[in-house]
């Protein structure tokens, strides 16, 4: 049986106040006896230094690689389906369906060429971010919401003079916020906690991003487990602001397709 999410997520912030040597007590003295933030004083103060590296900076490098995966992702991607979607031209429905065969691919088996492939550009920040601009599923969301746009719109558009480019940034784009927030976060997500391609390309902690510095800090000995535990909880943060400041878009992003689709 799985543990809950909501539990493990409740134990990983009472952890991070609690001394290490009680963290692993399991049920047993599960809430702290008292609240304490001397794991977060010391999770930010072992990184504070040229040879340890910054705190700030490692999740400065992860928040700068997931803004521009989000929003080239965004352009890229919204694009891409609009051409696949809305337009007609020869090859299209093969393309499409090229399209959904790659969402079949996972990343790992596609990691070791292109580490190949990128290896002169190992230890750059862009290198980080380049690979998972353009995402088939992406694509597959963006495309399936437009087709649920009445082509009566277009039609009115093109009557008034409007080309292909002007449609899609005035017309369509305003009319999907709900898919553009479900994608911007489902990229965040997954970008955020991207820890494979870092594991392979970065090798220098100065463009280090905080997932994999967090596996650095865990694997040192002896482990201090309520430091880890304030780790995570500063890695999961951000990704917990975001989801509120998207949630109500993110909602109807998802009933919408739920409808549609």
């Amino acid at each position: 049986m799985s543990p809950c999410p909501a539990s493990a997520a409740l134990y990983l912030i009472l952890g991070s106040f609690k001394p290490s040597d009680e963290v692993l007590n399991g049920l047993t003295g599960f809430l702290p006896t008292h609240l304490s933030f001397d794991n977060y004083t010391a999770v930010l103060n072992s990184f504070d230094s040229d040879s340890t590296g910054y705190f700030w900076r490692f999740m400065g490098i992860s928040l700068l690689l997931a803004t521009v995966v989000v929003f080239g992702g965004l352009i890229v991607n919204s694009m891409a389906a609009y051409g696949l979607s809305r337009l007609k031209w020869r090859g299209r429905n093969t393309v499409f369906t090229l399209v959904l065969l790659l969402m079949l691919v996972p990343f790992e088996a596609v990691a070791v060429p292109l580490f190949y492939l990128f290896n002169n550009q190992r230890n750059t920040i862009y290198i980080q971010a380049i690979p998972f601009i353009a995402q088939a599923f992406s694509i597959y969301q963006f495309a399936t919401f437009f087709r649920s746009i009445p082509p009566s719109i277009e039609e009115a558009a093109r009557i008034d003079g409007a080309g292909p480019w002007r449609t899609f940034f005035a017309i369509i784009v305003p009319m999907s916020k709900p898919v553009f927030a479900s994608v911007a976060i489902l990229t965040f997500l997954t970008q955020w906690g991207s820890f494979l391609w870092p594991v392979l390309m970065v090798s220098d902690p100065s463009v280090r991003p905080l997932p994999l510095q967090m596996s650095v800090f865990q694997g040192q000995q002896p482990p201090e487990w309520g430091q880890i535990l304030a780790f995570g909880v500063l890695l999961v943060l951000p990704v917990l602001i975001i989801f509120a400041f998207f949630q109500r878009w993110f909602v109807q992003g998802v009933a919408s397709s739920a409808v549609k689709g």
